[in-house]
C-alpha cells in the first residue's frame, strides 16, 4: 500500500471501498474500488477523517478483498443461490427461490480455519424466501494471498458446495381431526382453520379436512380416502397423548409401512408422530399445534416440503434446539428454534 495525503490523490485510482458512516442515517462505501479521485472528493474524505489516501498495488501472489470473495462465493455457492457484486469487501448469497437451506457444516468450518477466511450461514434446515440472503463472505484484510483462496476453492472442489437451497414441493395435503368432543359436535374444531393456515403459509393444497371419533378404525379409513383422493401428505390433529382414548397413533400406525417416531425431543410437541405409507408422509399433532404459533411441526414440514425422507436420527437431532422460548410476539424463524 502506497500512503499518499488527500490532496495529493485526485487523479489516481482507488485500491478499495472507503466506508463513510453517518449515525442513524447511512452506513456504505462512499468510494469503490476503481475510482477515480476528483478535487470535489477531498472536502468529503478529510470529512470522513481519511488526510491519507493508500493506494493498492498488489504482488503477483496477493489478491484484493473483492475478488477474493467472489471466488470463495463461487467456490462455496450451489444450486439455486445467486452471488451478490462485493460491496465492501463481501459477497452475499441471495436465494433464488423459496426453499429449504442446506448447509455443510464441516466444510464451512474448515474453509474458516483457513487463514483470513470469514464465511457466515444461516442454520441448517431453515425455510428461506426468494430474495433472503442466506449467507456472506469476505476476506479479513484487505488483500490475502492467493494460497489462501485457491485453498477454499480446493476444499470445495473436493467435498463439494458449503450452501444450496433444495426447492419446496407443492403438496396436497389431507387433514383428519380426531376426538369426540368435535366429532360430535360438544366443542367447536379450532384446529381446521390453524392447518388451513398452514397449508397457504406454504403454498400447498388442502384436499379436505374430514373428521373422525375416538376410533382408530375410522381415522385410518379416513387416511386412506384422503390418499385415494389424490393426498400426498397427511396431517392429523388431536388425540395424541398418552390417554387410553387418544388413539390417534394407533390409527396412523394401522396404515403405515413405516413408523419412523411417535415422539420428538422437541417442546412444544414431544408427543408428535412421524410415519410414511409408502412415500406419503403421514404427520401426528399433538394439541399444542391448536395454541402455539410454531412447533416440532414447522422444523419438520419444511423438510418434508423439500422432498427429504425424515429418519430417526433426523427427528432425535431436534433436541438441540428444540425448547421454544414462547416468546411473545412469536419471532420464529429469527430465534433459537429448531437451529442445531
Amino acid at each position: 500500500m502506497k500512503k499518499i495525503k488527500t490532496e495529493d490523490a485526485v487523479g489516481m485510482v482507488l485500491g478499495h471501498d472507503m466506508t463513510r458512516i453517518v449515525p442513524g442515517e447511512f452506513k456504505g462505501a462512499a468510494f469503490k474500488k476503481g475510482d477515480i479521485l476528483k478535487p470535489e472528493d477531498v472536502e468529503l474524505l478529510k470529512k470522513m477523517g481519511k488526510d491519507h489516501i493508500y493506494i493498492l498495488e498488489l504482488g503477483p501472489d496477493q489478491i484484493h478483498e473483492n475478488e477474493a470473495a467472489v471466488k470463495i462465493g463461487e467456490a462455496a455457492a450451489g444450486a439455486n443461490l445467486s452471488l451478490t457484486s462485493p460491496a465492501e469487501g463481501k459477497v452475499s448469497f441471495v436465494a433464488e427461490i423459496d426453499g429449504l437451506l442446506k448447509v455443510n457444516r464441516d466444510i464451512l468450518e474448515a474453509i474458516n480455519s483457513v487463514e483470513h477466511i470469514s464465511m457466515g450461514v444461516l442454520h441448517n434446515n431453515t425455510g428461506v424466501k426468494k430474495g433472503q440472503t442466506v449467507a456472506g463472505t469476505r476476506i479479513i484484510p484487505l488483500v490475502t494471498s492467493r494460497e489462501n483462496v485457491e485453498k477454499v476453492e480446493q476444499i470445495c472442489r473436493e467435498n463439494g458446495k458449503i450452501v444450496e437451497l433444495k426447492p419446496f414441493n407443492s403438496l396436497r395435503i389431507g387433514v383428519v381431526i380426531t376426538g369426540n368432543e368435535v366429532y360430535y359436535g360438544r366443542i367447536e374444531d379450532k384446529f381446521g382453520a390453524v392447518l388451513k393456515g398452514k397449508a397457504e403459509q406454504y403454498n400447498c393444497e388442502l384436499v379436505d379436512i374430514l373428521y373422525a371419533p375416538d376410533d382408530s378404525t375410522v381415522i385410518r379409513d379416513n387416511i386412506l380416502e384422503l390418499i385415494a383422493r389424490g393426498a400426498t401428505a397427511i396431517v392429523t390433529a388431536g388425540g395424541m397423548s398418552v390417554d387410553p382414548d387418544d388413539v390417534t397413533p394407533e390409527g396412523i400406525r394401522s396404515c403405515a409401512t413405516e413408523v419412523i417416531s411417535y415422539g420428538a425431543p422437541v417442546l412444544p410437541g414431544a408427543m408428535f408422530m412421524l410415519a410414511y405409507k409408502d412415500d406419503i408422509p403421514m404427520m401426528g399433532i399433538p394439541a399444542c399445534g391448536m395454541y402455539h404459533k410454531t412447533t416440532v411441526f414447522d422444523l419438520i414440514f419444511v423438510r418434508i416440503l423439500a422432498g427429504e425422507r425424515l429418519t430417526k436420527k433426523d427427528i432425535a437431532s431436534l433436541g438441540y434446539g428444540g425448547l421454544c422460548m414462547n416468546c411473545k410476539p412469536c419471532t420464529y424463524p429469527h430465534c433459537s428454534f429448531g437451529k442445531a
